[in-house]
């Protein structure tokens, strides 16, 4: 089996062209992985972003009453303006005597 210089030159040359193609193909498959990638690394900042975002906000959250502490704030509310109500009509008579005692001072400053 003597190999001739040509043969050999051809199937060296077959040997680089199909290398060659096979690079190709591989460059052509992964065109769409390096755009996938590159997805992937924006999608990961936003997530990254998004949970810091959601951290800070359940942070914030956890100062605020909830359903039952808002529910008594409310009752203590309506009996605070029960209270004010009360007063309110307990200080009409001294507001009463106030205005009369009032009226009688600036009548006795005309004189």
């Amino acid at each position: 089996m003597i190999f001739d210089v040509t043969a050999i030159g051809v199937l060296i040359s077959l040997l680089m062209n199909s290398v060659n193609l096979g690079i190709v193909v591989k460059n052509m498959l992964s065109a769409g992985e390096k755009k996938l990638e590159e997805r992937l690394v924006k999608a990961e900042t936003k997530m990254v972003e998004y949970d810091r975002r959601i951290q800070s906000l359940e942070g914030e959250l956890k100062h605020l009453p909830d359903r039952d502490a808002a529910h008594r704030l409310e009752l203590a509310i309506e009996k605070m303006n029960g209270r004010l109500d009360t007063m309110a009509e307990a200080l009409k008579p001294v507001a009463s005597t106030n205005q009369r005692l009032q009226e009688f001072l600036l009548e006795q400053g005309q004189k």
